[in-house]
């Protein structure tokens, strides 16, 4: 995607290669744009591109209401995730 070229290239010397720097270049540059900019985004992506995104998003989503809920393996579970 183009625009991760962009800031890749507008980033790369103050990069350490540690997953925090990626989390907050992006996270600064969201916040930055209005709701009509990031569909534009979203409309430059092919269809893996937003296939990957909108999974990414859903997965993190669901982990994260099975933490809020409480759900995790069962009791009787062995650690191949078979009931024993």
């Amino acid at each position: 995607m183009r625009f991760v070229d962009d800031l890749y290239a507008l980033y790369k010397d103050q990069l350490t290669g540690d997953d925090e720097d990626a989390v907050m270049i992006v996270s600064g540059v969201l916040q930055e744009l209005s709701r009509a900019e990031l569909l534009e985004l979203v409309s430059q992506l092919d269809r893996d591109e937003l296939f990957q995104m909108v999974g990414r998003y859903l997965i993190d989503q669901l982990r994260e209401k099975m933490n809020r809920e409480g759900v995790g393996p069962h009791p009787m579970s062995g650690f191949d995730g078979e009931v024993h």
